[in-house]
């Protein structure tokens, strides 16, 4: 599935579903993806002061990836939806 992701606090709401749609907990993303479970606990509620590299390692454990595109546009800006 798709989603659309313009924000760190969104971005960190794709990751959160994704891991509980696997079954993990914090403690097992960060594990696989040699992360402590505060890291993985920041990068969910979209703090600032992620790291690409620590997005990315998350994301392969997930089975995710990024892609990146021109922004689409829309009768309602999709920052309003959520």
């Amino acid at each position: 599935m798709e989603q659309i992701a313009r924000s760190p606090k969104q971005i960190g709401a794709a990751v959160r579903r994704r891991r509980r749609t696997l079954k993990l907990s914090q403690s097992d993303l960060g594990a696989k993806a040699d992360l402590r479970q505060a890291t993985v606990s920041a990068l969910e509620n979209g703090k600032p002061g992620t790291q690409l590299r620590t997005l990315i390692d998350a994301l392969a454990v997930l089975g995710l990836e990024m892609a990146i595109r021109e922004r689409s546009r829309a009768d309602k800006e999709i920052e309003d939806i959520f």
